[in-house]
């Protein structure tokens, strides 16, 4: 079975072909902009940050324009933040560790290039180890070591990076008590335990590890179908939760990855949806998070791009 990312960016990746080339290359050209003299690429301030040079490399692959000069030294980058990585002795960070090994991989299948080249598989078992610290008694694995209680979305996180580094997960059986245990009755998912309400991002990530876990069940499935589709605004997009009135482009886009793995699209208008990714879509490249925000960066780009290529319709035929 293919690793739940690599399946998601495949689709993604199918969808975004169908877009016009100009859309294409204006989006590419961004994205490209935006690399760095050390190859990795930034958020809105600061220096290269894993965590962007993820986001970034997977908005290249979707775009077919991961290659080159550009996938070689985001390379570099990678090798030595990863190199880094396995020096420090504490628990990586899960979100960082993630956005190195699925960068490599992506960068190996694009360009060919082993970032993760050792001679010896001893540091998955490292990383999976380091990983193991974030568990906690209730099954779920935390954000970080001083977290008491386990997280839906570091749960998800760690759940994807295992897969990634092929290692198992130890007792996968309390990590499915313990998503569930993070339902709400009204649907959708808690990231955490003190949380009063459910969310569209903890939503999309139980289900998600749910589905990777081979756990997911109609009853719950539909649920969170029909939380979901109650997270649709005016405005066309998905918002965070309950509390919040307006949508926002990371939310449109992990609702609507999971409600097309639940072939439950028709809970929302998905032509409101697109036309809400279209609304955040700047002429001159990038995509910014919500009406509000004026500002692009390489991670809303890859939010934006998602959404173009799960909504837009197939091109007319001949």
């Amino acid at each position: 079975m293919n690793p739940y990312l690599h399946e998601l960016t495949l689709r993604l990746a199918a969808g975004v072909l169908r877009l016009p080339e100009a859309t294409r290359q204006v989006h590419a050209a961004y994205v490209l902009s935006r690399q760095q003299a050390d190859g990795g690429f930034p958020g809105r301030e600061g220096g290269s940050d894993p965590y962007y040079t993820g986001f970034a490399l997977r908005s290249l692959f979707l775009l077919g324009e991961l290659s080159g000069s550009p996938a070689d030294r985001a390379a570099d980058f990678l090798r030595s933040r990863f190199q880094h990585s396995l020096n420090e002795r504490r628990a990586p960070a899960v979100l960082d560790l993630l956005s190195l090994v699925y960068g490599a991989t992506l960068l190996n299948t694009s360009a060919g290039s082993d970032v993760l080249a050792e001679p010896t598989c001893s540091w998955r078992d490292g990383v999976a180890e380091s990983l193991e610290q974030l568990r906690r008694e209730d099954g779920g694995y935390a954000k970080s070591v001083e977290g008491r209680a386990g997280s839906t979305y570091q749960s998800f996180l760690v759940a994807l990076c295992l897969q990634l580094i092929d290692r198992p997960l130890p007792r996968p059986e309390r990590l499915v008590e313990f998503l569930l245990s993070q339902r709400c009755e009204t649907g959708g998912f808690r990231d955490v335990r003190a949380a009063k309400r459910a969310g569209t991002n903890p939503s999309a990530a139980g289900v998600g590890a749910l589905q990777l876990l081979d756990a997911l069940d109609h009853e719950t499935a539909d649920r969170t179908v029909d939380f979901l589709g109650e997270m649709q605004t005016e405005e066309g997009g998905l918002r965070a939760n309950t509390r919040i009135p307006v949508a926002d482009l990371l939310s449109t886009f992990t609702g609507v990855v999971t409600l097309t793995d639940l072939r439950g699209l028709d809970a929302i208008e998905p032509s409101a949806a697109l036309r809400f990714a279209r609304i955040l879509e700047r002429p001159d490249g990038g995509f910014c998070g919500a009406i509000w925000d004026a500002d692009v960066d390489v991670e809303y780009t890859f939010y934006g791009l998602g959404c173009l290529g799960l909504l837009s319709p197939p091109a007319a035929g001949p």
